[in-house]
């Protein structure tokens, strides 16, 4: 067993890699889809969605052939609409939401449906929004720094920048994005629709942003609340969960994190895997890391999670899609060792583990049994949560809880006129949820700013 790139011919990662849920053929075959909405009154996919898309409204302008009108609706919304209709578990929120499901019969396909009317427009930087005039009354344009170019910052950005705000975003990667761009498995958005979507929220005007720029290293929250009006934090998480199990260190150890940006940044042929991969965890990034190591060639993927597959964190959408691929599951598992050869891995020692009474997350609680097994590998891939950049939190003197900033109602933080929001604040949730945060953020900072 080895751990090694180009275990692939080009075409097969091409194959492995291609759109996970290629977009209508023609116009004909949305019409057909959009034309089986029966267009609820007080809409519970809309009610499901934490953006508040118009659902309806943005299907029926698809049957009257009014794509831009349709475009408009899911952008005043939601501006990462393009991202999220590839990426959204949409099987846990709007499709999840729609009628249909009560009638046993298929849900309205709205992410394709988003994903037609999303596309021309960022294909095409249509122009959908005006920016307002300075608000002279109001003593001019004000400017507004946002540290993180990812779906909270960008959504802040596009929402201050309609109201004729200067904003200028703080990126410390050479891209922006966050975590569409870097943390998301490259068959469900390519990095070259990532950019787009960039470029086409960036087009409105009035949004700078200035990457291989790192937060508490080329720039400081000092600097910020000088040279601006207003600072929203919005710089997400990206420290991975330590196992702090023996072994931990050898070689062949990796988390998810680093794993997918490596895939994301770089060609699929020169990002290694192992043979026999072991992947520990069972939220989305565990089914994104461990999906894409059988894609790029691995022989075997075994994924390790320490309850059963009632309590998982991903959707069964995706454990299906993991299944699809040939991963296996190994439930009621929890690692407790890495054996090592030669300082690599050689495989991994878990407790098996039974389900007893629930504990603070209100799933039930894993206890040992006793016995334990082994499985073989050369590859680990820890995806078991990432955790907020604490240190940086705490240097800039921010109120937090283990790293997570705390706001108030208004999304404010302990500092005057500095404001948070996404997994900065929460830990870590879905892109749209990211999205949303950003829009309270600024709804918050055109308040403070012109109150």
């Amino acid at each position: 067993m080895s751990i090694q790139n180009n275990r692939l011919p080009e075409k097969e990662y091409a194959e492995n890699f291609s759109d996970l849920h290629p977009p209508f053929e023609n116009k004909e075959a949305a019409l057909v889809e959009a034309n089986r909405c029966i267009f609820c009154y007080d809409a519970p996919c809309t009610k499901s969605c934490p953006t508040g898309i118009d659902v309806p409204k943005f299907i029926k302008q698809i049957t009257t052939d009014n794509i831009k009108g349709s475009a408009h609706t899911i952008f005043i919304s939601n501006i990462f609409g393009g991202g999220c209709s590839r990426v959204c578990p949409v099987e846990k929120l709007c499709e999840g939401a729609c009628v249909y499901n009560l009638l046993h019969e298929k849900p309205i396909e709205i992410a394709k449906l988003q994903r037609w009317s999303t596309s021309p427009a960022i294909e095409n930087k249509w122009k959908l929004f005006d920016r307002k005039n300075t608000r002279l009354g109001d003593g001019g344009r004000k400017n507004v720094a946002i540290v993180g170019a990812g779906p909270a910052g960008l959504s802040c950005a596009h929402v201050l920048s309609r109201e004729g705000i200067e904003v200028t975003v703080f990126e410390k990667e050479s891209k922006g994005g966050g975590l569409m761009t870097y943390g998301i498995a490259a068959y469900k958005v390519t990095p070259e629709f990532c950019a787009n979507e960039v470029d086409f929220i960036t087009s409105l005007g009035g949004i700078e942003i200035k990457y291989d720029h790192c937060f508490g290293k080329d720039i400081s929250l000092d600097d910020l609340q000088k040279d601006f009006d207003a600072v929203y934090l919005g710089m997400g998480v990206g420290l991975a969960n330590k196992l702090n199990i023996p072994g931990e260190d050898l070689e062949g150890v990796a988390d998810a994190i680093s794993f997918i940006y490596d895939i994301r940044k770089n060609s699929y042929a020169s990002v290694s895997v192992g043979e026999k991969v072991v992947v520990i965890g069972m939220g989305m990034t565990a089914i994104d890391a461990a999906t894409q190591a059988k894609r790029l060639g691995a022989r075997e993927v075994t994924m390790v999670y320490r309850r059963s597959e009632a309590e998982k964190n991903c959707t069964q959408v995706e454990l299906d899609i993991a299944r699809l691929d040939g991963c296996k599951i190994q439930w009621l598992a929890s690692p407790v060792a890495i054996a090592g050869e030669d300082g690599k891995v050689k495989a991994i020692v878990c407790d098996v583990m039974k389900l007893s009474t629930p504990d603070n997350s209100g799933k039930p609680a894993p206890v040992r049994t006793g016995e334990t097994i082994t499985i073989e590998c050369d590859m680990i891939i820890k995806a078991t949560g990432q955790r907020p950049y604490e240190k940086l939190i705490e240097d800039n003197h921010l109120e937090n809880l283990n790293g997570k900033i705390i706001v108030g109602k208004s999304n404010e933080t302990n500092i005057k006129g500095v404001f948070a929001g996404g997994d900065a604040v929460n830990g870590g949730r879905e892109v749209v949820d990211a999205v949303q945060a950003g829009k309270d953020g600024a709804a918050a900072i055109i308040k403070y700013l012109y109150q």
